[in-house]
């Protein structure tokens, strides 16, 4: 693990340390108290209040992956953090596709994972990970929809031991899906998905719909199912509106 005070992105700084000719050990984490350009999907911003969030990078090399199957990475690091924060708060937290944290209808943390090719292949795959610990005050805007473990535990959480256990969580599933273990993956993905199974307001193009999820593809696609029709959405295709 590698510590920084200071850094644009984790992200970032990982990426540069790829480019470089030497070999990189899989595992290596990048932690910044403070990132002054923290990125999120879609190149979205991502903001933590410096020395009480925990914001780092992994790094790692899943060249047994095939492409078109990236997504089962995404599915196994959600699945590992989603793990390790549900010793701290319970069933209540899940993972609202493709790549953020929630716990009820607030946001907790998000993901942001970019992969590295060469040709055909990985070269490495970046994990860039969020997490609002032991913030308590938020932007006016972010009130109602952003929360912190913190503010739901009425306590602080030490970074560091959350940094190791959430590590240690996300290396089991990454060795589960190494060995081809993927028997619960997507089940063990699926139980723990915001609002899965459950009937919910979207929107796509302006026009809402209800419809209910009931399955994401190996390939990332969220399926829901609306008016006896099953149909896929890609990234930022389809939008989450507030419960019925």
């Amino acid at each position: 693990m590698i510590r920084l005070p200071e850094v644009d992105s984790t992200n970032n700084f990982l990426k540069a340390m790829v480019s470089n000719s030497e070999p990189l050990p899989e595992g290596t984490v990048i932690m910044a108290d403070k990132q002054f350009a923290g990125r999120g999907q879609q190149n979205n911003t991502w903001y933590a209040e410096p020395g009480l969030n925990l914001t780092f990078s992994l790094y790692l090399s899943p060249s047994f992956l095939p492409i078109s199957k990236q997504f089962l990475l995404n599915m196994a690091v959600s699945v590992g953090i989603r793990d390790a924060l549900s010793a701290y708060l319970g069933d209540f937290l899940k993972i609202k596709w493709p790549n953020d944290l929630y716990y009820n209808d607030q946001k907790l943390g998000g993901i942001l994972i970019e992969n590295i090719l060469s040709g055909t292949k990985y070269k490495a795959s970046i994990i860039g990970v969020g997490i609002n610990v032991n913030q308590l005050d938020f932007d006016s805007a972010l009130l109602n929809r952003a929360t912190s473990m913190g503010k739901i535990l009425q306590r602080d959480v030490n970074l560091i031991e959350l940094l190791g256990q959430i590590s240690s969580h996300i290396e089991r599933q990454y060795l589960k899906l190494k060995s081809g273990n993927l028997n619960n993956l997507q089940e063990n993905y699926l139980n723990g998905l915001y609002k899965f199974n459950q009937k919910s307001l979207f929107r796509q193009d302006g026009a809402t719909f209800e419809g209910m999820i009931t399955t994401v593809t190996d390939t990332g696609l969220l399926v829901i199912l609306s008016e006896g029709v099953e149909k896929q959405y890609n990234f930022k295709e389809v939008e989450f509106l507030n419960n019925i």
